[in-house]
């Protein structure tokens, strides 16, 4: 019969965390993975580079996780981003910082990060097994007291569940753990993808009139049904073939999805502000300053550097003002412009599917969930750490750091109760 103090269900970023600070807390450790190498999802973050934490103040970091992060005070109180660096920095990983305050190691490879993470793992005797899947948490009187594999039962007072959400499934996340935790009672919120590019059906997106322009700095905002601004981010955007796609898009879709929902799948309306620098009598002034400036000129001629020219044909289009000549633009006119290019209204169908975005949110109900712990409500012994919880957070290393995070908090809560576990007989599970 195989036992251990600790179980670790799941070896990615949350994972590897979890079974390297319950090793550290002196438990006998076992980290399962069904895949045949651990950290194969950390592999492809940051573009293969690993975006494994940001540098801000907690405060901050938390404000950027908009699924839920205020449930992390605690575990940051424990834990937080300045540890992360500090854990790999001590095992002579080093790190930089670029743009946003986002950390790389200077090697520009995800693979020293998942190195670092399994000699670690090694060092501190750590038990892997690879390419080994749980098919059921076994408990008996509210207690966790192991695992059932396809042909074995190893048992411990304490199980840590990390199998992560339901992006990338090449990597093995097809949302087993939910299963898993769902048969222990525990409650699933509904799946939806974040971080994820965003599918409109609007006419000049079907007719692909914009696809490959870029924006920098503009400001995309997601309306309610009753035209409010629900959330607004300034950052680049792109435009598809088959919607919006770049930073401000990907961190409006969470928000997008949550809309879907309560509106019964109706679309959603995005607004765009092409200069969300200048207000409305700003831009008007420029533009009439524009148009005496050159009043003979085409009204496309006077206004040829104030934004891409493929934006300015279709603005001047839908405002049905190509063929004018300065001098021949009206005040109303001139507003009906500034309107396009402060409010550019976009429909959003939907978003990506959870399989082709960065991000699950939803997952485990938080409630049933002890913050300090990341111990279940409902069953002694189990944990939860990562993607499987019901937080999300925008890219940028704020996914990843709450990762590492939940993951040190639930290794080292595991260990010191797997110390005093008094586990039942385990012919009467």
């Amino acid at each position: 019969m195989k036992s251990f103090d600790v179980i670790v269900v799941g070896a990615g970023t949350s994972g590897m965390m979890a079974a390297i600070a319950s090793a550290k807390s002196g438990s006998n450790t076992l980290l399962i993975e069904k895949n045949k190498r651990v950290g194969k999802k950390l592999l492809l973050t940051g573009g293969g580079r690993c975006n494994v934490t940001n540098n801000r103040p907690a405060e901050e970091i938390i404000a950027h996780i908009p699924g839920n992060g205020k449930f992390l005070y605690s575990a940051f109180s424990q834990f937080n981003n300045y540890d992360i660096m500090e854990f790999f920095e001590s095992n002579g990983t080093h790190l930089k910082e670029e743009d946003h305050g986002r950390m790389f190691p200077v090697t520009d490879r995800s693979k020293t990060i998942v190195e670092t993470l399994f000699t670690q793992l090694e060092q501190l005797g750590v038990t892997i097994y690879t390419e080994a899947k749980v098919e059921k948490i076994l408990h008996k009187d509210n207690q966790v007291i192991g695992v059932a594999l396809e042909h074995e039962k190893i048992y411990a007072p304490c199980v840590i569940l990390t199998t992560g959400g339901r992006t990338y499934p090449s990597t093995g996340a097809t949302g087993d753990g939910y299963k898993l935790a769902k048969r222990l009672g525990h409650t699933i919120k509904p799946l939806y993808a974040t971080e994820s590019p965003i599918i409109s059906n609007d006419d000049f997106i079907k007719e692909k009139t914009l696809q490959g322009l870029s924006l920098q700095d503009v400001s995309l905002s997601v309306l309610n049904s009753k035209g409010k601004i629900i959330v607004e981010h300034q950052m680049d955007l792109l435009f598809t073939h088959f919607g919006i796609s770049g930073p401000a898009a990907l961190r409006c879709s969470s928000f997008i999805n949550q809309e879907l929902v309560t509106n019964e799948q109706k679309p959603v309306t995005l607004q765009l502000d092409i200069f969300p620098q200048k207000t409305v009598q700003e831009l008007q002034n420029e533009i009439k300053r524009k148009l005496l400036e050159q009043p003979e000129k085409s009204l496309k001629n006077s206004l040829k550097n104030l934004v891409p020219e493929r934006l300015l044909d279709f603005v001047l289009n839908e405002t049905n003002l190509s063929h004018y000549q300065s001098k021949q633009v009206l005040e109303q006119q001139v507003d009906q412009l500034i309107d396009q290019l402060k409010s550019f209204k976009i429909t959003a169908a939907k978003t990506l599917p959870i399989e082709k975005s960065f991000v699950t949110g939803g997952g485990i109900s938080l409630k049933e969930i002890q913050p300090k712990t990341m111990e279940s409500k409902l069953v002694n012994g189990l944990f939860f750490a990562g993607e499987l919880l019901d937080i999300n957070g925008y890219t940028g290393g704020y996914n990843v750091t709450a990762a590492f995070v939940t993951g040190h908090v639930a290794g080292t809560h595991a260990a010191s109760i797997a110390e005093y576990t008094y586990l039942p007989p385990l012919e009467q599970e």
